[in-house]
């Protein structure tokens, strides 16, 4: 191993701790934390504008179908009016039998009309609330929208400073030997990212505990490409 090549591997750690806090801004950026309730308030919305829209839709079809009966009834009742003007001549039970069923036409007429006015008015206070919900939801799309353009902004700027410290760290670890560089990944996943420390006076970095003065002389007086670990938490220990 290479004078520096315990350098380079805590560049290589202060590389991957960077990009673990720029990959944590990016996710926790505040105006992705607001847009995120707003887009729980507009789902809740959405949610009752659908609600309000399947009843309205069962209405309308209601209405349709009402619409539909009517004019077959209309057609029936004029149907058997013209064949009771034609029928001058018919026998009185025929055309009292006919007259009968236009009267029972018209009456069905009636019943279907106040049904079809029961499901016009009872669309009335859907649109009333269909309408307020809109009213409600413009100005809340309108400021999650204005968060979406800042949070893509912010995550653009975040990207580009995680592009430039991910191939800073593939250029370092690339020199790094396999062997200390699979030791040092195996630490990082088993110890919250941090793999390699430094040794600051008597402290470890990562840790934070002391060593012991006579662990401290004993790693100092090693040769500066030795691979030691810290006795308190396992990780590369690197004298600084």
């Amino acid at each position: 191993m290479s004078d520096g090549t315990l350098d380079r591997l805590l560049v290589v750690q202060d590389l991957d701790t960077l990009i673990t806090q720029l990959t944590h801004r990016r996710a926790a950026l505040a105006e992705r934390v607001g847009l995120d309730a707003l887009d729980v308030e507009l789902g809740a919305l959405a949610a009752e504008e659908a609600a309000l829209m399947a009843r309205r839709r069962d209405l309308v079809a209601t209405q349709k179908d009402l619409e539909a009966q009517i004019a077959v009834a209309d057609e029936r009742r004029t149907g058997i009016e013209q064949r009771m003007y034609a029928a001058r001549g018919s026998s009185t039970r025929d055309l009292q039998a006919m007259d009968e069923e236009v009267r029972h036409l018209s009456q069905r007429r009636r019943e279907l009309e106040d049904e079809e006015l029961v499901a016009m008015v009872d669309q009335e206070p859907i649109d009333a609330a269909l309408a307020a919900l809109a009213g409600r939801k413009a100005p809340i799309e309108e400021k999650a929208n204005i968060l979406r353009e800042e949070v893509a902004q912010g995550q653009a700027e975040i990207d580009g400073e995680l592009e430039a410290a991910q191939a800073a760290r593939a250029g370092e670890a690339a020199q790094l030997p396999p062997a200390l560089s699979e030791r040092y990944e195996v630490l990082r996943a088993r110890l919250k990212g941090t793999g390699a420390a430094r040794l600051v006076g008597h402290r470890c970095s990562g840790c934070h505990l002391e060593l012991s003065p006579v662990e401290v002389d004993r790693i100092r007086a090693m040769s500066p490409d030795t691979v030691v670990t810290c006795d308190q938490c396992g990780r590369i220990l690197v004298p600084t």
